[in-house]
């Protein structure tokens, strides 16, 4: 439900384009580790995690202005970050949400790329 909702989202700010509201989304959801890592406490996975955060936020800023599949290519990205950190537990305390947020990641990617296709483009 939460996956079908991150794809919905350009609903609810319709004055806004939809690659726009997933740019934003994109960075907001790679956020969330960096509250994590803070929350971890160990300067090395909050580096890690900044790292980590700046990229998705370089992805999402593209995402704005380049071709839509870019937001999909995020979300799947992400989707596999989570993966990656549900294998490693690389920041502690967050044994169930890395597989919670990989499956709304690539939820919300197959329904983007559904509509990128079926409509031709974000708008």
């Amino acid at each position: 439900m939460v996956g079908i909702a991150t794809a919905a989202a350009p609903l609810a700010f319709w004055w806004l384009p939809a690659a726009t509201v997933y740019a934003v989304g994109l960075a907001f959801i790679a956020a969330v580790y960096l509250g994590f890592a803070v929350a971890d406490g160990r300067r090395h996975v909050i580096a890690v995690e900044v790292g980590v955060l700046s990229a998705f936020v370089l992805v999402a800023a593209a995402a704005v202005t380049a071709t839509p599949w870019v937001v999909v290519a995020g979300l799947a990205g992400h989707g596999l970050k989570d993966l990656w950190q549900h294998r490693t537990r690389f920041v502690d305390n967050t044994r169930w949400w890395p597989p919670f947020c990989a499956t709304v990641d690539w939820v919300a990617a197959l329904l983007v790329a559904v509509a990128i296709i079926a409509d031709g483009g974000l708008r």
